[in-house]
């Protein structure tokens, strides 16, 4: 008799197939780390969204929060017009899940009227879809709309090439076994020709934030738009060691100056 499917494994599952079609890097990581004898386990996954009724933070986490996670800390970052929540799922070993959206009534007018032009071709009842974290993009965009978020916003932009999926996924640090260090494995990631994200440093945040997080810089893959295929920065991947509370506990929350120089991972004006 065959073990019923588990619906949190399923969508899991899910967001891992869609988000490694895009970011050949992580299989290439994975691989890396399981050679070593590592079975590598996730601490987070992150989403982006446009911040407009029917569409924000709040309706991408209804899928997550339908099997169990449980809204926690929110985070700003003003200067790249964001705000963020996290989720935590009471079952141990499950990933956090961290989603981000674009304040858009911020922007300029012109760039709220370009994607204002890229949510009226959603169909209706578009946000309340099951599988709206893996979604990919629903409209169609050209490279002018693009080139001209990328000039106000990075996110904007990358928001309008790529649609709704998984931004990058997190290696657990802290159940490594045979890295000691956040150093450590970026050093073997460099050894072995990944670009790490340099932008305050390689690692951000200390011990004394109870969170050190490095990435990869974003692969550049082939977009298609309306009027032609361009190279973008697509996915990363993120890695996060936590260190304990007063009271024995590992911090399970996020540290918004690192997370601000981690957005930039796939920036691909730096």
């Amino acid at each position: 008799m065959s073990t019923p499917a588990d619906p949190i494994d399923d969508l899991l599952a899910a967001l891992w197939r869609d988000y490694t079609a895009l970011t050949p890097q992580a299989t290439r990581i994975h691989a890396l780390l399981g050679a070593r004898g590592e079975i590598v386990a996730n601490d987070h996954v992150a989403l982006r969204t446009y911040g407009v009724p029917g569409l924000g933070l709040e309706v991408l986490a209804r899928p997550f929060e339908a099997l169990g996670w449980v809204a926690q800390g929110t985070y700003a970052f003003p200067d790249k017009h964001l705000r963020a929540r996290h989720w935590q799922h009471p079952r141990a070993g499950l990933p956090k899940v961290f989603i981000s959206e674009l304040i858009v009534e911020e922007l300029s007018p012109a760039a709220q009227a370009r994607i204002a032009g890229l949510i009226a071709q959603l169909p209706a009842g578009f946000g309340a879809r099951a599988d709206l974290p893996w979604a990919g993009r629903p409209w169609a965009v050209e490279r002018a709309t693009y080139q001209a978020l990328l000039d106000e916003s990075e996110y904007a932009a990358w928001l309008a090439a790529f649609g709704f999926r998984v931004n990058h996924f997190t290696v657990d640090v802290n159940r490594l076994t045979t890295i000691a260090s956040l150093a450590e494995l970026n050093a073997l990631l460099r050894e072995a020709g990944f670009t790490l994200n340099d932008a305050g440093g390689a690692i951000k945040g200390t011990p004394a934030d109870r969170l050190e997080q490095s990435s990869t810089r974003a692969d550049e893959i082939a977009v298609a738009f309306t009027d032609g295929v361009a190279p973008v920065p697509s996915c990363y991947y993120e890695f996060a060691r936590r260190y304990p509370l007063p009271s024995g506990e590992l911090f399970q929350g996020f540290v918004p100056t690192s997370a601000n120089r981690l957005f930039e991972s796939t920036d691909v004006r730096r």
